[in-house]
């Protein structure tokens, strides 16, 4: 309880039939255990009790002046220039307390407020989802150009200092699902700061060496490009009597158009040795194959963080319109 501020001068009125009636107000200041969860989409119930803990009900009976809903309109009206709370109804319950073989009365009440999350929607969750949206956007930016890294870079700051700002309007206490919606946002741009990164020092890399791709990722990538339709496997018949027997990866070149890149090749033919552009043939077909295979591999890793991105903002979105209309 507050300081007594209690007018002066108060008076009791005393009737003929023993009841006595004295009026003081008094400001009581309660704490409310809050569930922060949900929070800006919380909603709280607060029980506030009034007993007498000196006299039994033998000697004391607790009683309302007003009715509950009386109470509850009052409350509205003194609570409707606080936008940040909004009062759904207060209940009321007139439960004994047994304390051994004697009872008090008490008298418990229920206030269920439910908080305004508009401003918070306003000043935490759409420029939030602004940045989300423009880092998944530079993903149409070309990964061999190298603009992209930088860009994600700067957008990865403005978000860090985003995130430090918006540490004041955040609940101290308790983990709400908000901060674990922005933490996941952090962590999306991370990784896509890192795959923007990598992918452009493997493109870099075949451009000048291509080195050779683990089995593994061989076989793995093999088989998605086989299940996407992304792999034509050639008939035995048209690989008797294509030349060479080469593997003909997803963008290899031809071996009868490979044969022209390679120098001498005329001249081979003409003297009737055809083993002599073997093993060029097989070699630039090799690396042919090596380059669209890294190729393959950079932008599947590019479609499948896109989609991620994009799966992300339609089960954030949806999660927000849930909860707000809930």
């Amino acid at each position: 309880m507050d300081m007594d501020q209690t007018p002066p001068s108060l008076s009791a009125y005393v009737y003929s039939s023993g009841r006595i009636k004295y009026d003081k107000p008094m400001k009581v200041t309660s704490i409310c255990n809050l569930d922060i969860f949900y929070f800006p989409f919380d909603l709280q119930n607060c029980t506030l009790t009034f007993s007498s803990f000196l006299y039994t009900v033998d000697n004391l009976l607790l009683g309302m002046d007003k009715e509950v809903w009386e109470i509850t309109d009052n409350s509205r009206d003194v609570i409707r220039t606080q936008g940040e709370w909004e009062l759904l109804g207060i209940n009321k319950a007139t439960p004994k307390l047994a304390v051994g073989s004697s009872l008090y009365d008490q008298i418990m009440f229920y206030v269920a407020i439910r908080r305004r999350p508009r401003l918070y929607i306003i000043n935490l969750l759409v420029p939030s989802g602004f940045l989300i949206a423009i880092d998944a956007l530079s993903f149409f930016l070309p990964a061999e150009g190298g603009n992209r890294a930088p860009f994600k870079m700067t957008l990865l700051l403005g978000y860090t200092v985003f995130l430090l700002m918006m540490n004041d309007i955040l609940p101290a206490s308790g983990t709400p699902l908000i901060s674990i919606y922005f933490a996941l946002c952090l962590s999306l741009m991370v990784v896509s700061l890192l795959e923007a990164i990598f992918l452009t020092y493997i493109l870099n890399l075949v451009a000048t060496q291509p080195p050779p791709m683990p089995h593994w990722l061989h076989s793995l990538l093999l088989c998605y490009l086989r299940a996407t339709g992304g792999y034509h496997e050639r008939s035995q018949k048209e690989t008797r009597g294509s030349g060479p027997n080469l593997n003909h990866l997803p963008g290899s070149m031809e071996p009868v158009v490979m044969a022209a890149w390679v120098p001498g090749t005329n001249e081979a033919n003409l003297n009737g040795d055809p083993r002599s552009t073997r093993a060029p043939l097989e070699q630039q077909a090799q690396g042919q194959s090596t380059v669209n295979l890294w190729g393959r591999l950079c932008l599947l890793l590019d479609s499948l963080l896109f989609w991620l991105y994009l799966l992300f903002m339609a089960s954030s979105l949806i999660t927000v319109i849930v909860l707000w209309n809930s």
